[in-house]
């Protein structure tokens, strides 16, 4: 009686044995896709979204951005003497070559009268950041800027600076005139011309989201003639813009104006800023 008695409890044992192993297992299983869960929450909320690409994907065609032909005439005049169709080619510019016009692109103008010669050339730059999870396509394109900017030597604006010309662009002061002879006071505006004007090389306000301009004139020389070049870069967004106009006088002795010059190559580059927001 007794061994049928151990028979018949032996079954509940295992049965109770098996259930309470089975709990044993849910439960850890429960706990372990619990930690897991907490882990992955945990690594996904730490890692920063990749930023969004930067505003722009293509470049403009670089031979008919922002210079239309009444620009360009004003420019770059040319000779007289040529026809129509040659005017047409000087105007047309030649495209630089590029292996990636999406990334670079360029154009090239030249003119010249038995005055002077002059230079225009333009390049676009589209900034990519390839790790857009550390910087973005528009953070990589400053930092192309900002290099350029300390080449030029030109102070690097804060958040609250304000551009400042360079030395360059302060007018050295000149002694008082003596009187004319026989009291006739100061001499008259038609008098001995006053030096030129510099406006020299410097932070640009109200072109792209940041800019500069340089300016160097050449050494004078008893036989050679000083040339003005007049540079820009600015910056929108993931493009950097440089636009570069010179001015070669024929003879020595004349020296191109700054503002002139300068003025000229700002409407360019005021008229490839709109054209890039288009």
């Amino acid at each position: 009686m007794q061994r049928k008695a151990v028979r018949r409890a032996l079954p509940g044992i295992a049965m109770l044995t098996a259930l309470m192993a089975g709990a044993a297992g849910l439960t850890g299983c429960t706990g372990g896709s619990g930690t897991d869960s907490t882990s992955d929450s945990k690594a996904g909320g730490n890692q920063a979204a990749p930023a969004q690409p930067g505003k722009y994907r293509i470049l403009p065609a670089p031979c008919k951005a922002g210079a239309d032909s009444k620009r360009l005439k004003a420019m770059l005049p040319t000779a007289e003497s040529l026809t129509p169709e040659q005017r047409d080619q000087v105007y047309a510019g030649t495209a630089d070559a590029s292996y990636d016009g999406d990334r670079r692109v360029g154009c090239r103008w030249s003119a010249q009268t038995p005055e002077e010669t002059r230079l225009l050339s333009v390049g676009f730059e589209r900034v990519v950041s390839y790790d857009r999870a550390a910087a973005s396509d528009d953070d990589k394109a400053r930092q192309v800027y900002v290099r350029q900017l300390t080449d030029a030597k030109l102070p690097f604006p804060g958040p609250t600076a304000s551009p400042t010309p360079t030395p360059a662009a302060t007018p050295t002061p000149t002694a008082p005139a003596a009187p004319l002879p026989g009291g006739a006071g100061s001499p008259s505006p038609s008098g001995s011309p006053s030096a030129p004007v510099e406006l020299g090389s410097r932070v640009l306000d109200g072109l792209g989201n940041e800019a500069f301009i340089e300016d160097k004139l050449s050494p004078a020389g008893a036989a050679a003639a000083q040339s003005r070049t007049v540079r820009i870069v600015f910056r929108t967004s993931n493009v950097i813009v440089t636009l570069e106009y010179s001015v070669q006088p024929a003879l020595p002795g004349i020296v191109p104006s700054s503002a002139e010059t300068q003025d000229r190559a700002r409407q360019l580059a005021q008229a490839l800023v709109e054209r890039l927001n288009e």
